[in-house]
């Protein structure tokens, strides 16, 4: 859009929600799309200052028409929420420009504003790319998660999120819930892997005065607070087998009992269970109950590790990169040609989030131009080296892709020996004397385990 020429009847007829400020930050105009996406009538919005209108998620300290103003640069589909005059919370893409007059004067700001929501159907993008909602992809993995969300989102049933650490299961209930018609209502996430039963009870059923010490008066749990809406309950293969079976009951009853209350009250939420483990493997060594499993195991989707998904890398790392130009007030314009090929032949065990913290570290050591080699964390830079150029054998193929095989088995059934053995279609002796000769301790691993148990950790 062309920020000195802007026609009424033109900003009448797009889609877009356009409106300008003057220098004060009072609203000069406001168009019909920005009436329908607000539900601000123009007469109530132009005059007043533009936060109050919007009430945006960026308004306080990341509000890309100031850094128009005060840099004199516009800012292109800035990721972002406004709160409309329902009290919902709409997402949106902002654009902004400085605002001129006849003679080219400065004489304020304009900032086209688009529902996010239109966008979220599965459709092509640039380069090959599809879009559900917030999330984006190259990958015939995600394409296909993509195709079924808007079926799986309008149906009731409990849904089990699976995938590693930093894969983005929280980012992917989140797009199940604002598919959903539950979208207007609240999403409540808790990670149940990082609190004690007792506590963990508390926070997601609520207690009542006096059921213990310190319970001055009633607090209600998140079920309560999640009516109506939905609660991802993240890492759900952490909780004991006591927790399970009170959580059991509340699926199969829609009721849950607040601690220290006498009355039951009814749960009228969707529940999506995450895990980052192998609930089966968790089955048969009993640390989770059969009957829970089938409950929560309804719909299943499984989000790939950030290593079978590689043709993503430069998409998120422009992601990350424009994120964080906005979060820092940078200029970085993107990454070197050699970072890039460090990037994308690194493994990351800790996934979509190890690769963002990356980034954010380069972010730290380059004040402005690209991301180089030398602006990576070190790990990264010296994973990418051959330390070794002589040509291996046939044999030591065989034996590294062997090693590797049972490592990633033993991954991703949680160290469960039997399960991996059954997965690698061998018998357990056999793979029990393999361990011994590649020196593999489940649990307990070599240098690159503990790597990641410790970056998984860091990601938690």
């Amino acid at each position: 859009m062309d920020s000195s020429t802007v026609k009424p009847h033109i900003l009448e007829s797009i889609s877009d929600g356009v409106f300008t400020v003057n220098h004060q930050w009072r609203l000069t105009s406001f168009n019909r799309a920005a009436e329908n996406i607000t539900g601000v009538s123009r007469d109530d919005a132009i005059g007043r200052y533009c936060w109050e209108v919007l009430r945006s998620s960026m308004c306080k300290e990341d509000c890309p028409l100031r850094k128009t103003m005060t840099e004199k640069k516009s800012y292109i589909n800035i990721a972002g929420s406004i709160l409309n005059a329902e009290q919902k919370r709409i997402p949106v893409s902002v654009s902004t420009a400085l605002l001129h007059d006849e003679n080219g004067e400065v004489i304020g700001g304009v900032e086209t504003f688009r529902d996010a929501r239109m966008e979220g159907g599965l459709r092509p993008g640039a380069e090959g790319n599809f879009r559900q909602g917030g999330m984006v992809s190259r990958s015939p993995l995600m394409k296909r998660l993509f195709s079924i969300l808007p079926e799986v989102a309008k149906s009731e049933s409990t849904v089990l999120i699976e995938g590693d650490t930093g894969t983005g299961k929280e980012m992917l209930a989140k797009e199940l819930h604002d598919l959903s018609l539950r979208r207007d209502r609240a999403f409540v996430a808790i990670n149940c892997g990082a609190l004690p039963d007792t506590l963990l009870e508390s926070e997601l059923f609520g207690y009542k005065a006096g059921a213990f010490t310190d319970a001055l008066s009633d607090k209600p749990g998140y079920f309560e607070m999640a009516e109506g809406g939905t609660i991802m309950l993240d890492e759900i293969g952490e909780t004991s087998p006591a927790f399970q079976a009170k959580l059991l009951r509340v699926l199969e009853e829609r009721e849950f009992q607040p601690l220290g209350g006498v009355q039951k009250q009814h749960a009228n939420v969707r529940i999506l269970a995450a895990t980052n483990r192998n609930l089966e493997g968790l089955i048969e060594q009993g640390l989770f109950r059969e009957d829970l499993f089938y409950r929560i195991n309804i719909v299943r989707l499984t989000l790939p590790r950030l290593r079978e998904r590689r043709e993503d890398i430069p998409l998120l790392v422009d992601r990350f990169v424009e994120k964080l130009n906005r979060r820092q007030a940078k200029a970085i314009r993107g990454v070197t040609d050699e970072a890039m090929r460090l990037l994308n032949e690194y493994d990351y065990p800790g996934n979509i989030r190890e690769l963002e913290n990356a980034i954010e570290h380069a972010f730290i050591l380059c004040s402005q131009g690209e991301l180089g080699p030398g602006h990576l964390p070190e790990y990264l830079v010296h994973a990418g080296k051959t330390v070794d150029m002589k040509p291996m054998s046939i044999h030591n193929i065989r034996q590294t892709s062997e090693e590797e095989a049972i490592r990633s088995a033993l991954e991703r059934n949680g160290n469960n020996r039997l399960a991996a053995a059954r997965e690698l279609g061998m018998h357990k002796t056999t793979l029990f004397r393999k361990l011994k000769k590649y020196k593999i301790r489940p649990g307990e691993g070599d240098g690159r385990s503990s790597r990641r148990r410790g970056n998984a950790k860091n990601d938690e």
